[in-house]
């Protein structure tokens, strides 16, 4: 998107009441992969309030024992999956013969669908390396469909500027006019970055039904007198009467605004399956062990 088409897309987002924070939580201090040190912070307790959205792990680190081993060959099946990378370089190849190079400010995006079975390695030995990542649910129509990737460059992700000197990163959906790199149809999903100068506000409009939250990663942020720290996630109150979101930085500040229609449907997890029935949990184990994970029904 050039920046003649940035100007003329770009629409002013009025908020007239905004959420409140209804809960902040600390991420849980884990591991994964081949003892890839990281922050969990949606935790798998709280799926069902922040419906679609499944776990956010953050990772973030110098040493290069934390995260040299990566996430080697395993499988997934019933949702996708949002890499993003703000600091160093991980290689992703997948059993549909998908492989790209994720690296500063790109993003991957995949969608397991029926089973997938993939790796991110790193492409460094040294160095910092961090991140996000982010599963969010599949509808259970579509839980079964056949995989999608898509590797988007930093070059690539839609970006804009507010006229108050915000720095606004469109991952998925829209904001203020401009479209995100991706869009979902049913869930809907919300995933902007946000880079905020001190004293400065950010006004997002959230649809009524959306479950919200907000992870602070650098700096501070304050949301209707609430004091967001960094390392907190806020999750944005439901209310009726608020019509989207504001955000006030505290500081140089860099968040997270993640948003999306619930999908009200049941979810079980099992390690890397998440569907809607112990039967379909166990068919995926079986299936997985079986060697039929990835081959079309």
């Amino acid at each position: 998107m050039t920046l003649a088409t940035k100007i003329e897309a770009y629409q002013p987002e009025v908020v007239r009441q905004s959420r409140e924070v209804e809960q902040l939580v600390v991420g849980q201090a884990t591991s994964d992969g081949a003892g890839v040190k990281l922050t969990r912070v949606l935790t798998q307790p709280l799926q069902y309030r922040l419906d679609p959205f499944l776990m956010l792990d953050a990772f973030g680190t110098d040493q290069p024992e934390d995260y040299i081993g990566g996430f080697p060959n395993h499988p997934h099946r019933g949702f996708e999956t949002i890499t993003y990378m703000i600091a160093g370089r991980m290689r992703h190849r997948d059993s549909d013969g998908n492989e790209g190079l994720l690296q500063n400010g790109g993003a991957q995006w995949m969608t397991a669908g029926r089973g997938v079975i993939h790796s991110e390695l790193p492409e460094q030995d040294d160095g910092r390396m961090e991140g996000f990542q982010l599963w969010l649910n599949l509808p259970a129509k579509d839980k079964m469909r056949a995989p999608w990737y898509r590797d988007i460059q930093s070059e690539d992700m839609p970006e804009f500027t507010t006229p108050e000197g915000v720095t606004v990163r469109v991952l998925a959906g829209a904001s203020h006019g401009i479209q995100g790199a991706v869009q979902r149809e049913v869930t809907q999903p919300l995933y902007l970055d946000l880079h905020l100068e001190d004293g400065v506000e950010f006004a997002q409009t959230l649809l009524p039904d959306a479950n919200a939250f907000v992870y602070v990663y650098r700096g501070q942020l304050e949301i209707a007198g609430k004091q967001v720290q960094s390392q907190r996630m806020a999750i944005l109150k439901n209310d009726a009467n608020a019509d989207g979101v504001v955000l006030k930085a505290v500081g140089l500040t860099r968040a997270l605004l993640i948003a999306g229609q619930p999908l009200r449907e049941p979810i079980v997890q099992y390690g890397p399956f998440v569907m809607n029935s112990q039967e379909q949990i166990f068919q995926a184990i079986n299936d997985f062990n079986e060697g039929r994970l990835t081959k079309q029904a």
